[in-house]
C-alpha cells in the first residue's frame, strides 16, 4: 500500500468539507440531488473520465439525471485523499476510489467563488495492478 501524503497543517476542516462535496457532486449518496450538481458544478465544468474521453457539464448531469438510484455508500469506498493550494482560492482534492471492478484516482479543482465551492475539472484514471 502506498504511504498517505502529508497534509499541511490546518488544512484537515477544508479537506473534510471538500470530501463531502466530492460525495454530493458524484452522486455517490441516496442524499446526493441534481440541486447539488447544478449548485457544485461550474458551468465552465468538464472532465476527463477514466476512459480518457472528455465530457462536458452537460453530459456529465444528463448521465446523474438518467441514473436509477444511487450505489450503496459501502460500494464506493475512497481513501488517500490530499488536499493542495494551486491558486488563490483554488484546491486540488486528490484521492483513491474503490468501486465494484475497479479502482481510480481521482482529482478534482474546487473553486471558492463569492463564498461558494464549485468543482471546474475532474479527471479519473484507471489503477492497473
Amino acid at each position: 500500500m502506498e504511504p498517505e501524503l502529508p497534509l499541511e497543517p490546518g488544512l484537515a476542516p477544508l479537506l473534510a468539507e471538500l470530501k463531502t462535496l466530492e460525495d454530493l457532486y458524484h452522486a455517490a449518496y441516496p442524499d446526493a440531488t441534481l440541486a447539488d450538481f447544478d449548485r457544485l458544478v461550474a458551468p465552465g465544468f468538464w472532465e476527463t473520465g477514466a476512459t480518457g474521453r472528455r465530457y462536458s457539464r452537460a453530459f456529465a448531469r444528463q448521465v446523474l439525471e438518467q441514473r436509477s438510484g444511487r450505489p450503496a455508500p459501502a460500494t464506493w469506498q475512497t481513501d488517500q485523499h490530499h488536499l493542495q493550494r494551486v491558486g488563490a482560492d483554488v484546491w486540488l482534492l486528490t484521492y483513491r476510489l474503490h468501486q465494484p471492478g475497479r479502482v481510480t484516482r481521482r482529482m478534482t479543482l474546487w473553486r471558492r467563488e463569492a463564498g461558494h465551492w464549485q468543482t471546474v475539472y475532474h479527471q479519473g484514471t484507471v489503477v492497473v495492478g
